[in-house]
């Protein structure tokens, strides 16, 4: 193999499900049996990387300053979301079982992996919470201890005084189970049998 085909394999290893033997099929894909793909490829991760950024608002992906889902008035406004990161952001858009608002965290709180409150994405969050643009709050984080620690520190967060409705989901999900796992139907039931977490 060529320096350059171990570099290009390597790359391709380090995304999240790519093992040795894919990279080495998409390097060897890419090179030899559609080299014309590759500047449109390469075009688009350029501009992906150039123009895609956190939605200001939930921390979604976005092209402008908020995302299309903040964008889109015919959403279900006081309802809020919160989810670990954009991939279960994904899935639950995908179910096709919920019509409100997201926040996106970009992690759970982790001590034993370093991750504190300040590396979560909460202070819009909180601003939110605290103008009273949320009515209920529903936490589809991960049934793990991870995901069961944020949410307490979450709860525990809420501005005196404001009658949030804090909802959890779990019905359905395994424990130690992420939401993007989770097929369509066992989210629909997810949010369907969500129970009150305050």
């Amino acid at each position: 193999m060529t320096p350059a085909l171990e570099h290009l394999q390597k790359q391709l290893k380090g995304l999240p499900g790519v093992g040795y033997r894919s990279a080495e099929r998409i390097a060897l894909h890419l090179l030899v049996e559609k080299p014309q793909k590759l500047p449109e490829l390469v075009n688009a991760l350029q501009a992906a990387a150039k123009s895609v950024r956190r939605c200001a608002k939930c921390g979604n992906l976005a092209e402008e300053e908020v995302c299309p889902i903040c964008a889109d008035e015919r959403r279900a406004t006081g309802q809020v979301c919160v989810v670990e990161n954009v991939p279960d952001l994904a899935a639950i858009e995908r179910s096709g079982a919920y019509r409100g608002r997201y926040h996106v965290l970009h992690g759970k709180l982790s001590p034993i992996r370093g991750v504190a409150p300040e590396d979560l994405n909460l202070g819009t969050l909180l601003e939110r919470l605290t103008a009273g643009e949320i009515n209920e709050l529903i936490l589809a984080l991960s049934n793990d201890v991870e995901g069961e620690a944020t949410c307490h520190f979450l709860t525990e967060r809420l501005p005196s005084g404001e009658s949030v409705k804090v909802t959890r989901i779990g019905f359905g999900l395994p424990s130690g189970g992420g939401v993007l796992y989770a097929d369509a139907v066992t989210l629909k039931s997810a949010l369907e049998g969500r129970r009150d977490y305050s």
